[in-house]
């Protein structure tokens, strides 16, 4: 399964909104397979931070881990916030 955020918007900040944005994509994840990777694709990102992404990449990071892998990342404002959520959450994200 491909997640494209650019559909949650191109500026993807606060805790709130990104909660919300794991709450509405919940439904599709329930046809992932078991053997499945999930890309997050990062592609139209300008702004991403580390809030958002901690309500919506560390739950996804749990539930599908070493079956996720994130995508078109080099932005730095992406790059630097998920630096930062791996060094808080002691996860390491995959990237492509």
């Amino acid at each position: 399964m491909k997640i494209h955020l650019s559909k949650f918007g191109s500026t993807l900040t606060s805790r709130q909104l990104g909660k919300e944005a794991l709450a509405a994509f919940q439904p599709s994840l329930r046809s992932v397979g078991q053997d499945e990777i999930v890309e997050v694709d990062f592609d139209g990102v300008i702004t991403f931070s580390p809030s958002w992404g901690d309500e919506f990449l560390t739950p996804l990071a749990r539930d599908y881990e070493g079956r996720m892998k994130l995508s078109h990342t080099k932005n730095p404002s992406v790059s630097l916030s998920l630096k930062l959520l791996e060094e808080v959450n002691g996860i390491h994200f995959e990237i492509q």
